[in-house]
């Protein structure tokens, strides 16, 4: 193995030199060799990013907590569909007065559609579960109906005075 003297470094270095510059010469003319390359790499650079107009219509969902009292909000819900049906059982002239009030809750609420649905099934649960159980009106079906009227009175003044809804 020889080694290195400065007249063979000294043609390295050019050597090298010249490799780099080649190199460079290369990268320049390819444009005219590899005309796509330069085209695709001008084109990309040239196109601005698409804006949000160009997206399609996406909107990002916001997702918001429920409020705090929704469990109370919810077992009101229950509670009117029971009473719904147990006061129409033992004869209460009552109409439609606590699916009224049903709706008057949904309205004065604004819930979501997942929301919404989440209440009226709780209604739909209370009137349903007790519908299944009694079928006339007895006395535990009527002391029911009491204690539901009892917590339903709590509930709906619960909620705005502990939330202040």
């Amino acid at each position: 193995m020889a080694l290195a003297t400065p007249t063979t470094l000294k043609s390295r270095i050019g050597a090298a030199r010249f490799s780099g510059v080649s190199l460079l010469l290369v990268l320049l003319t390819s444009t005219a060799v590899f005309p796509g390359i330069t085209n695709a790499q001008t084109t990309n650079s040239q196109t601005p990013p698409p804006t949000q107009d160009a997206l399609p219509d996406t909107k990002p969902e916001i997702k918001t907590l429920p409020p705090a009292y929704e469990p109370q909000l919810m077992r009101l819900a229950e509670v009117l569909g029971a009473l719904h049906y147990l006061r129409a059982l033992c004869g209460e002239d009552e109409g439609q007065m606590w699916r009224k009030e049903m709706e008057t809750l949904i309205e004065v609420e604004e819930p979501t559609e997942v929301r919404k649905a989440q209440l009226i099934a709780h209604f739909n649960r209370g009137f349903r579960g007790y519908a299944e159980i009694y079928r006339e009106c007895t006395k535990p079906a009527a002391e029911a109906a009491n204690q539901f009227l009892q917590q339903g009175a709590r509930l709906s003044a619960e909620i705005p005075n502990r939330f202040g809804r």
